[in-house]
């Protein structure tokens, strides 16, 4: 596995000049990626509906994140995977043997999240513009993330931890970096995602989440109710408790919408509950048949 000073970019690679790939990124633990195979499987669905290549080999892909691994002796980390389009050939529709994806596994320390903000929750903010269903990308993890990390630092600059986007209908999308999830009545409630959609809707511009993918099954072997639905502001701002989930914090509760307050301003049973849960889950799974 190359080292930082040997690895190297094409100048023409469609990734570095119009943003041409995709991307996973995912937690490790005891040296282990938890559920690998669900994040390759969802990036090479990404790679054949998008138009990205058909080259692209899942095994080839697993190596690559379990080399890195390997390679930089970490026992927990951070792993990103990234897959460009390779030469801009791809983007000349010239035959798929002309251009091969630029693949890139990079693995670092953990992001170090303040442990107050599983304990005390964070305050989030609704972002200024609106997630595009009409967007044939949208609900795929591209590398266009400017715009979102646009949003997230704009957020920050205010003292909130995440913006939750809209989509053009005024209904729930999902944070800038995150999946979005109300708890109601001790119902899970969560915003309907790219594939979930009923037939004759408009496209969901919200990415399945592999973590939230892993919450709604934790949620139903607790009988906890789950529905996937179009929600609301009014949803939101009048929910019991709201979580946000993604690779790197797992399950990050939210007690406040700008200056509104979810709930009793407290982390609630049901997103604690659910954290521990995926903790304890994500430790299994990473030390099974060692």
């Amino acid at each position: 596995m190359a080292g930082e000073q040997a690895a190297h970019i094409r100048h023409d690679d469609a990734g570095l000049q119009h943003g041409v790939g995709l991307f996973e990124t995912m937690a490790a633990c005891h040296g282990r990626a938890f559920r690998l195979d669900e994040h390759l499987q969802r990036l090479l669905a990404s790679a054949a509906e998008l138009g990205l290549g058909q080259s692209l080999d899942i095994d080839q892909l697993r190596r690559a994140v379990e080399t890195t691994l390997v390679h930089n002796q970490l026992d927990e980390a951070r792993l990103r995977l990234t897959v460009t389009g390779g030469s801009l050939s791809l983007l000349r529709n010239e035959p798929e043997a002309d251009h091969q994806p630029t693949i890139l596994a990079v693995a670092t320390d953990p992001i170090a999240c303040d442990e107050e903000y599983f304990k005390n929750g964070v305050t989030v903010q609704i972002a200024p513009q609106a997630a595009n269903p009409f967007e044939p990308t949208a609900g795929h993890k591209t590398l266009a993330y400017w715009g979102r990390l646009r949003l997230l630092r704009q957020a920050a600059s205010v003292g909130a931890a995440e913006a939750i986007l809209l989509n053009i209908s005024n209904h729930l999308a999902s944070g800038c970096v995150s999946n979005l999830f109300l708890v109601k009545k001790n119902n899970l409630l969560t915003p309907i995602a790219r594939g979930e959609e009923v037939r004759g809707a408009l496209p969901a511009p919200v990415l399945p989440g592999i973590t939230r993918d892993v919450v709604v099954e934790l949620a139903q072997g607790r009988d906890i109710a789950v529905e996937k639905r179009m929600l609301t502001i009014d949803d939101l701002l009048d929910a019991d408790e709201v979580f946000l989930t993604n690779s790197s914090w797992q399950l990050l509760p939210v007690t406040a919408v700008e200056k509104k307050t979810i709930g009793d301003g407290e982390v609630g049973p049901v997103s604690t509950d659910l954290r521990s849960g995926l903790l304890e889950l994500i430790e299994t799974e990473t030390t099974q048949d060692k």
